[in-house]
């Protein structure tokens, strides 16, 4: 059985771990509402730009004709996968999810897939793993910036362009809520407008359309920008999912340093009630002899 001291001693470690988790909690906390501002703020813009593209290529004759980006390749030999995780542990099961998400993908797919890391974890994970690795973009957290997003989504078009990858998917943390982070797949290129806009009610108008210039020169705009907001919601969906993981994590390790500290302050004042009854029968004890 511990002594008394190392009873103590431990108890103490455990408070000033709990001090850390605690800490840590209220930091995700204020990381969370900042990043999950910061996605709201891009869903309206993202889904007003699905509808224009929807809209835009409904009224094409062969809108896969209009735009390379839009061209579905006949046979595919080769996926781009844009993998996005975090850059540091410490958020519960976050990683290992997308990490086993992942893998299931290239087991169910007979064609090369090449994972393109986003997120330390993820670069560990593809250099670990063994697995066919393209271009690694380094950590998440920078990338939600203008610049480099629009770096990242180039490389990612230019890598379909010119035939290095015939299809490129997004496998990220998607954010339902601060307690519910789901891995997702969603398909980047070829552009699927019909697909993207799946879920959404399109509006009833009584006439067509008319744009001004013509479609086609819309779609040489609208189209690039519409993967680089698919790229960029996606970061940040992630960075809000890794925030929100991380905070639940610390909760939980906190509540758990606390049942902890509980069960050790048991265990001490058992410890200090027999050492005091050892010391009383050792006083009696000498008393009696003493008669």
């Amino acid at each position: 059985m511990p002594s008394l001291k190392d009873i103590r001693k431990r108890v103490g470690t455990v408070k000033n771990t709990q001090k850390i988790t605690r800490a840590m909690k209220l930091v995700s906390a204020a990381k969370l509402k900042r990043a999950q501002d910061a996605m709201l703020k891009l869903r309206p813009y993202a889904e007003k730009h699905r509808e224009m593209l929807v809209s835009l290529a409904a009224q094409m004759v062969d809108g896969s004709t209009a735009h390379p980006l839009l061209a579905r390749r006949e046979t595919v030999k080769r996926i781009g996968v844009l993998a996005i995780a975090s850059d540091r542990g410490m958020c519960g099961a976050f990683n290992a999810q997308l990490q086993k998400t992942v893998t299931r993908y290239i087991a169910e797919r007979d064609v090369e897939v090449v994972i393109n890391p986003l997120g330390k974890r993820m670069g560990l994970f593809t250099r670990k793993s063994k697995l066919a690795a393209g271009e690694d973009f380094g950590a998440v957290i920078p990338a939600a910036e203008d610049d480099r997003v629009r770096e990242i989504t180039e490389r990612l078009v230019h890598a379909f362009i010119e035939g290095e990858v015939d299809e490129v998917v997004i496998i990220s943390n998607r954010f339902i809520s601060a307690l519910t982070q789901t891995p997702t797949v969603m398909p980047l290129l070829p552009v699927v407008p019909e697909q993207a806009d799946a879920d959404a009610e399109q509006p009833e108008t009584g006439s067509d359309p008319f744009y001004e210039p013509d479609q086609t020169s819309l779609l040489q705009y609208v189209v690039p920008r519409y993967v680089e907001v698919q790229v960029r919601q996606a970061i940040l969906e992630s960075i809000a999912a890794d925030h929100a993981a991380r905070m639940n994590a610390m909760s939980a390790a906190t509540d758990n340093a606390g049942e902890m500290i509980k069960t050790l302050t048991l265990q001490m004042n058992r410890a200090r009630q027999a050492a005091i009854t050892t010391e009383l029968m050792e006083i009696i004890g000498g008393a009696e002899a003493l008669k």
